[in-house]
């Protein structure tokens, strides 16, 4: 059964006067439930499909970004240490920088929010099982990148050209790499 356009714009009234499926007024919708391709689903599915959708507030596990696996944490860190580091083209140039150079240039407040990040990023690798001389690296590369990064103008063109994100992220790939798989 096909509907006209005057169906669709003023929806037929029902018996008792008001309009049927269309006023949510809380009494169950009669008939067939429909997808986006016109099939019909039957509501037992729909009831399994929602048994996995949750949400698990207040069990602990405060992490935004839930259980991801080894290789999800390190694309992450990879992700984030590109958009730090290289996510922007100058035009005109072929000079590469990342928010990191832009929010460094407030001064000082933004230098130890870009630091932070860093750190952040740094503990990630220590949470992935990086032995300490590659952390003791990567927090030498951050402790540069925020000291010379506090010099106004000078510490965010070196800040751009230096890439300690990109740095981290490369050390730590490499040590990865070395690692035997499991």
């Amino acid at each position: 059964m096909t509907m006209t356009d005057d169906d669709i714009l003023a929806p037929r009234k029902s018996r008792s006067g008001t309009h049927s499926r269309a006023d949510f007024s809380g009494r169950e919708a009669r008939g067939p439930i429909i997808d986006q391709d016109g099939h019909e689903i039957r509501p037992e599915t729909l009831e399994q499909g929602f048994q996995e959708f949750r949400f698990a507030f207040g069990q602990g596990n405060g992490s935004p970004f839930g259980n991801l696996t080894r290789e999800q944490r390190i694309a992450r860190l990879e992700a984030i240490a590109k958009l730090l580091d290289v996510a922007f083209i100058l035009p005109g140039t072929n000079i590469r920088y990342g928010i990191d150079g832009l929010i460094g240039l407030i001064p000082v407040i933004g230098d130890i929010i870009t630091t932070a990040i860093s750190l952040w990023l740094v503990r990630e690798a220590r949470a992935l099982g990086a032995p300490w001389y590659i952390t003791a690296r990567m927090l030498g590369n951050v402790a540069v990148d925020g000291v010379v990064g506090m010099v106004p103008f000078a510490g965010d063109a070196f800040d751009v050209m230096f890439r300690a994100n990109m740095r981290n992220v490369r050390l730590l790939r490499r040590w990865l790499d070395k690692q035997p798989r499991i």
